[in-house]
């Protein structure tokens, strides 16, 4: 099992791969998703990812189907039941299913991708979700995605576009993350061309092979981007922008690939973020002890950097008896995140200095 505490790891402390999975596979808003297994995988899957979308204020739910597996169906194979459930995903007329394995599946031995294989009029398709034996949550993001890719085709041209993929659809900000990205791109004349998985249909992932640059959300999707690329012939940056100059070196290494000069946006970009800072020049030469949010956050080189750019740049100064501020987790997002990251860092000094 992956042990590595890095925030760099979006397996959210190791978590459930059929969890990971499905925060990918329901942004596919014209396909149903089957658990095959006990009722309960489903249900709490989808209490989770309910209440996650109306936090977002999206009025929508999850469409999810359980096979819904009992003990004799544990003792004696689960595949009727899969029978079964498949028909009654048909009759609600979707897109494309995605069939999630669970542990007891994996278990019992149950050949889920020849039941799938079947011709049924539209695409089904297996997801190998069981966790035991060693997947997390980032196992079934990696899984989902590459899976969902399968439906894709070489294009026969691009356009000066890009991807966003695998984007953490649990995170809160995701949708604010998604429009930093672009408001990035839109300085070098680049859209985006699909989010890959967020929002889309079915007939969208026709499109997947058209983007001239796909944009990781983190360094643990690189099989993804490396599996895009020799499917695809699409090159791709590793991660989403962070802190201050990892924002222009975003744009630097996007320009380079999209064969796009990139010096008129960063300078723009350098003024914007000085702009930015200067929001925030109530606070320059305050106090501040940062620590981690949570144990196993300790010590990331990653979250570091930014909040140790961020007090160099405001003139901030490390004190054990300073405002206490977390180190942050995930890691803001560009210019825009670092500035919602600063806000916040101002709440807890103005606190501390009422204190």
């Amino acid at each position: 099992m992956n042990s590595n505490p890095s925030p760099s790891n979006s397996s959210r402390f190791e978590g459930c791969t059929l969890t990971g999975a499905l925060s990918v596979l329901t942004e596919i808003r014209d396909a149903i998703c089957i658990v095959h297994g006990p009722a309960g995988c489903t249900h709490h899957n989808f209490s989770l990812l309910h209440a996650t979308l109306l936090s977002n204020d999206r009025l929508e739910v999850p469409r999810l189907l359980s096979t819904r597996l009992t003990e004799n169906d544990i003792i004696f194979g689960g595949e009727e039941a899969l029978e079964k459930t498949l028909t009654r995903a048909l009759s609600l007329s979707p897109a494309s299913i995605f069939v999630l394995s669970t542990c007891i599946v994996e278990t019992i031995g149950d050949d889920t991708e020849a039941v799938c294989a079947k011709d049924r009029g539209v695409p089904v398709i297996a997801v190998p979700t069981a966790g035991f034996l060693g997947g997390v949550f980032e196992t079934g993001i990696r899984n989902a995605l590459s899976t969902v890719a399968s439906l894709a085709r070489p294009a026969a041209g691009t356009t000066l576009s890009a991807n966003l993929v695998g984007e953490k659809n649990l995170e809160y900000g995701v949708d604010e993350n998604a429009a930093e990205i672009a408001r990035l791109l839109s300085r070098l004349g680049i859209g985006i061309n699909l989010r890959f998985v967020r929002g889309i249909g079915t007939r969208d992932i026709e499109r997947l092979g058209s983007a001239t640059v796909n944009i990781l959300r983190e360094p643990a999707l690189r099989p993804v981007g490396e599996g895009l690329r020799q499917r695809l012939s699409t090159p791709y940056v590793d991660s989403f922008p962070t802190g201050l100059a990892g924002t222009c070196r975003f744009l630097e290494d996007i320009g380079r690939i999209c064969g796009v000069d990139t010096s008129t946006a960063i300078e723009e970009e350098h003024a914007f973020q000085a702009a930015m800072l200067h929001q925030f020049a109530d606070i320059a030469g305050s106090r501040v002890h940062f620590q981690s949010p949570h144990p196993m956050l300790r010590g990331d080189p990653g979250a570091e950097a930014i909040c140790n750019e961020c007090a160099e740049a405001l003139d901030l100064a490390a004190d054990p008896d300073g405002a206490v501020i977390p180190y942050p987790y995930p890691a803001p997002v560009g210019t825009a995140g670092l500035r919602r990251m600063l806000h916040r860092w101002r709440i807890l000094i103005r606190e501390k200095q009422r204190g």
